[in-house]
């Protein structure tokens, strides 16, 4: 998530910092991972991971709003679906066969067997906005991995998010792990942001990485990433993308004025991104109408993926 404080804030707003849990390594004995602290400001708490940027936020009053642009942005791959309605209408208490945390660590068992709900992964939690958002407003099966224990200690305390349950669960453990191990074509819909506390590019970025992504997709599922958009390390990150999942599969959104860009791969098979201008302004609406998310502005701002040359 990565951004500086917002300007408007006294320089002390960044280190008001309520400090939370440090943790001290890593979850295989690592270096160690950054304290976690908070700050907040016109009723908009923020995550920090022991820096001024900022790697999430929530409206203390409304935590189901997704309070920051490019968060609001990574709900993209909802323009691909053509369910949102059953999705939305289907039963809360949907039952899903799925084992206790204790007896399934990963949470494999929540991501079968495929259907309504959808299943959908974030890997990072930041401050547990799209976590909360995709398993309370979207009603979907919601699994987030989270490598520093720290971020996921104050997601409970302080960020609204429930515990884990039949239909959510928050993994700790290396992304790239965690991909590994999952079961392929299980996903709906994978949400990726993960920057450390320098916020200076994204950990995993790899060709290796995005391969492990697609493999977890089901067929014409889809993924957002958060990339920066302003300088050449996002030239680099949309090229691994393109090698992953096929450049004509690929596209983005312009940079917020943070200077987010919300990426969009498809996982196509033999079949390109499809793009009907009509049939996206539909769903736009509906997207709207339904969740409160300004979908208009995407479809107007959507920009398929050109290599630089």
């Amino acid at each position: 998530m990565a951004f500086r404080a917002p300007s408007g804030s006294p320089p002390e707003l960044a280190w008001r910092q309520r400090r939370d849990t440090r943790s001290k390594s890593g979850s295989s004995g690592g270096p160690a991972l950054p304290e976690v602290s908070l700050s907040e400001i016109n009723g908009v708490r923020y995550l920090h991971l022991g820096t001024p940027w900022v790697q999430g936020a929530m409206r203390i009053r409304q935590p189901l709003v997704l309070e920051l642009e490019y968060i609001q942005r990574m709900m993209l791959w909802l323009l691909w679906r053509d369910d949102l309605e059953a999705q939305l209408a289907a039963p809360e208490s949907d039952p899903v066969t799925s084992s206790s945390p204790a007896a399934d660590p990963p949470g494999h068992a929540l991501l079968e067997p495929p259907g309504t709900p959808w299943r959908v992964v974030q890997l990072g939690l930041g401050a547990g906005a799209l976590t909360r958002f995709a398993a309370q407003r979207l009603q979907a099966r919601t699994l987030a991995v989270e490598l520093n224990p720290a971020v996921i200690a104050a997601n409970r305390r302080h960020f609204a998010l429930p515990e884990d349950g039949a239909t959510l669960r928050v993994v700790h453990a290396d992304a790239a792990a965690w991909l590994a191990a999952a079961p392929p074509a299980s996903v709906e819909a994978l949400q990726v942001d993960l920057y450390d506390h320098e916020a200076a590019a994204p950990v995993l970025d790899s060709f290796e990485f995005y391969r492990a992504c697609r493999r977890v997709l089901v067929p014409g599922g889809g993924m957002c990433v958060n990339l920066f958009g302003r300088d050449s390390a996002f030239d680099r990150s949309m090229t691994q993308m393109a090698l992953a999942f096929g450049p004509e599969n690929l596209g983005h959104l312009p940079p917020t004025l943070e200077g987010n860009t919300v990426a969009f791969a498809y996982n196509g098979l033999d079949q390109p991104l499809p793009w009907d201008a009509a049939v996206m302004r539909d769903r736009a609406s509906q997207i709207e109408a339904l969740l409160g998310l300004p979908a208009p502005r995407w479809v107007r701002a959507w920009r398929p993926w050109e290599a630089p040359r």
